[in-house]
């Protein structure tokens, strides 16, 4: 059985929030990188780009980070090459932080190159670390147990989050 824990406004007011918190952390920089996670991580960041340009002057860069989530140890592709955001103020942004595998091997993508400022932002935080990672910026805290699972969904008209 599914239980919706946010529906299309609360994401939509919890995005606004964390462009919010992205702009006053990024306020001396001219551009942000916001590098989503595959599939839903980068959907999320699409909408917190979307949202940033509506709030500031921040030039926005977008950068597709793809994980093997079956093999994190796997080379990371990215949509961007390293020279375009070596130096600069990036934020690592997905969807669900569940055991914090994905984020900290994304993490330790980007360690190698020299960043500016470096954040981590979520729309669901779960609370159930096996790594030490945390999000600077999270939507929703919430937490669930092992076996509960968490599922956004983003389509062209709706957004939801449910726990099942």
């Amino acid at each position: 059985m599914s239980h919706v824990i946010l529906t299309q406004q609360e994401i939509e007011h919890k995005t606004m929030r964390m462009a919010y918190q992205i702009y006053e952390t990024f306020v001396d920089e001219n551009e942000v990188v916001l590098a989503g996670i595959a599939s839903n991580g980068y959907i999320f960041a699409q909408k917190l780009a979307a949202t940033l340009e509506k709030i500031s002057d921040l030039k926005v860069i977008l950068c597709e980070v793809k994980i093997n989530k079956q093999q994190p140890l796997e080379a990371i592709q990215t949509s961007l090459p390293a020279s375009e955001y070596t130096n600069k103020a990036l934020v690592l942004v997905d969807d669900v932080l569940n055991s914090g595998t994905t984020l900290i091997y994304g993490v330790k993508h980007f360690l190698d190159v020299p960043l500016k400022k470096f954040k981590t932002a979520v729309l669901v935080d779960r609370n159930h670390k096996k790594y030490p990672v945390k999000a600077d910026f999270k939507g929703l805290s919430l937490s669930t147990s092992l076996q509960e699972h968490i599922q956004v969904t983003f389509t062209n008209d709706d957004a939801y989050a449910c726990l099942s």
